[in-house]
Parts: structure tokens; C-alpha cells; sequence
């Protein structure tokens, strides 16, 4: 009976000792997924850096090459029709080659268009500066540190990259508060703002539903004594069943099609969020139907309070609604 005892303590050793290594081995295998996000988001983040800088630089050039013609482009034309203007007034008596030409060529028309035309392109360029400048203010290669950013500027830039995706087919809706400058990786936080804008325009694109709108909101509260900055982002689709809501931040989970999702965008999002910036990252049911994704991170107090009087502009103290199509 003694050597059975013994032999009996001696397994429950080592069935606590076994007990033990599963969880260091659970501990390793959970810390070895978040070393491997950690290494795909850092391989895709440099990858995306020189993939924006070298278009941003490619398309900038030309472009304000083209921009800054355009005036005086539009200024030799304005003279030359109107030197046309008065030709017609000092010679009303047209040979008839030049008034067969004029008709061929449809001159009365190329007078009233060319000027559009023009304009046209001088909105088209500006539209492509803009694009530019928003894939460098995306990405912000040459920002390691946390630094004082605006949030609302990183949505817009977000948003402007999306245009496409969103089309006629999706509206987005505005509720923005009156924000200071928040300290924090700003290209990080603008990779957040596309994963989690990008499923909201996946999940709404799917449904059957006429109206679909995404819903962004921000705001500042105060949580034990820290102030908190949150940003919303709710859409009105379908909505994710609750059991698999543990999962949505696990590395690797996706609810798509194979080849259509690689299950890194919310683990990514949540591990900026929480290790990255100190806050969190929640998901709830939005009221009007769908999802809500809620980040908040905290408001370090000093000078990411200051904020010049041009950009408290941007900021609405009564949550002003805005739309974008």
C-alpha cells in the first residue's frame, strides 16, 4: 500500500508538472501568433511605405508640373478668343476658306467648351494633388515617434483612399467632436481606421438592404480622471452573430471567403489599439441595426491639449452631421 501511495503521489506530480507545461506551451503558442502579427504587420507596413512614397513622388512631380501651367495656359487662351473676338469685329466680311474652316472645325463650339475644358482639368489635377497628399499623410513614413496629430484629418485621408470602394453605393455620415491634438502613432491609427472601415463596406456591400450607411463619431470623456478620446465606426448591416464575437480579434479569423480575407485586420487593429496606444477596442450592437467597432485611447494631458485656433475649426462643438458619398 506504501508503494502504491508513493507511486499514486508521484503521478500526481507529474500530472501537475504536465498541468504546468500545457500552459507554458499555450502561453508560448499564444505569444508566437502575436511575434507572427506583429512580423506580418511590420513586413506590410514597410512594404506599403515604399510602395506610397514611390507613387506619391512618381505622381507628384508631373502633376504640379501640369497644375501650375494651367493658369497660364487659361490666360494665353482667354487672349487668343478674344483676339479671335475681335478679328470677327474689324472683318465681318470673312473670305470664304477661313468661314468653311471655322464650320468644319466647329468654331462657335471650341470657344464656348475649351474654357470648360480647362477647368476641368485644373479640378482633375487638384483632385490627384489631393489623393497624393493624402497617401503621404496615410502612411507617414518618416514617423517613428508618437507625435500630436489630428484624428479627424487621419479619417478624411482614410475616407479619400476609399472613394472608390464607397462609390454611389454607400454613404458616410459625420458626427465629429470638438477634439484637441491627440499624441500617438498616427500611421498606425490610420491603418485602424481602414481595417475597420473596410469591413463596414464589405459587410454592407453584401446586404440586400437600399440604405447603406456608415456612421462614424467622435468624442472625448473622461474616465477615471483620464481623458479618453473614442472614435465610433457603426454600419447598418447584417451585424455579426454573437457567437463568434470572442474570436473577431483572434490572429488569423476571418468570416470570409478563402482568398478574400487573411483574418490580420482586427488583430492588427486591436494590438495598435491596446499595446500600441494604452486603450481598447470594443465591438457592440449599433441600435439601428449592424456593428459597432469602438475605439478608445487615452489624452495625455500638457500639449497634446494645445491647439491652435485654425484647427479647432475643424472641430464642431454641436456635432455637426456632414455626409459623404
Amino acid at each position: 500500500m506504501a508503494d502504491q501511495l508513493a507511486i499514486a503521489i508521484t503521478q500526481s506530480h507529474l500530472y501537475s508538472q504536465t498541468q504546468d507545461q500545457v500552459k507554458l506551451l499555450n502561453s508560448a503558442l499564444t505569444e508566437l501568433k502575436k511575434t507572427q502579427t506583429h512580423l506580418v504587420q511590420s513586413e506590410k507596413m514597410s512594404s506599403l511605405g515604399q510602395m506610397v512614397a514611390g507613387i506619391a513622388h512618381e505622381i507628384n512631380n508631373p502633376v504640379n508640373f501640369i497644375f501650375a501651367n494651367l493658369p497660364y495656359t487659361s490666360k494665353y487662351l482667354e487672349d487668343l478668343l478674344e483676339l479671335v473676338s475681335l478679328y470677327k469685329q474689324a472683318f465681318p466680311e470673312i473670305p470664304p476658306e477661313i468661314e468653311d474652316f471655322a464650320a468644319s472645325i466647329d468654331l462657335d463650339f471650341i470657344e464656348e467648351d475649351l474654357p470648360q475644358m480647362l477647368s476641368s482639368m485644373k479640378i482633375g489635377t487638384e483632385r490627384i494633388r489631393q489623393i497624393v497628399l493624402s497617401l503621404r499623410n496615410f502612411s507617414r513614413l518618416d514617423e517613428s515617434d508618437k507625435k500630436l496629430a489630428d484624428i479627424h484629418e487621419g479619417i478624411d485621408n482614410t475616407l479619400l483612399l476609399l472613394s472608390n470602394r464607397l462609390k454611389n453605393e454607400v454613404c458616410v455620415v459625420k458626427y465629429y467632436g470638438n477634439l484637441p491634438l491627440v499624441e500617438c502613432y498616427p500611421s498606425q491609427l490610420n491603418q485602424v481606421f481602414m481595417n475597420l472601415l473596410n469591413n463596414a463596406i464589405d459587410a454592407l456591400i453584401e446586404s440586400d438592404r437600399p440604405d447603406k450607411i456608415i456612421t462614424i463619431s467622435t468624442a472625448v470623456f473622461v474616465k477615471n480622471g483620464t481623458k479618453f478620446l473614442k472614435v465610433a465606426i457603426a454600419d447598418n448591416g447584417p451585424g455579426i452573430p454573437d457567437s463568434i464575437k470572442d474570436q473577431i480579434f483572434n490572429p488569423f479569423f476571418t468570416t470570409k471567403p478563402v482568398g478574400k480575407g487573411t483574418g490580420l485586420g482586427l488583430a492588427i487593429s486591436y494590438k495598435i489599439v491596446v499595446d500600441g496606444h494604452g486603450g481598447s477596442i470594443n465591438i457592440s450592437k449599433h441600435p439601428g441595426g449592424g456593428t459597432e467597432f469602438s475605439v478608445e485611447i487615452p489624452i495625455h494631458k500638457g500639449k497634446s491639449e494645445v491647439r491652435s485656433q485654425k484647427q479647432e475649426v475643424r472641430g464642431n462643438k454641436s456635432a455637426a452631421k456632414n455626409s459623404f458619398v
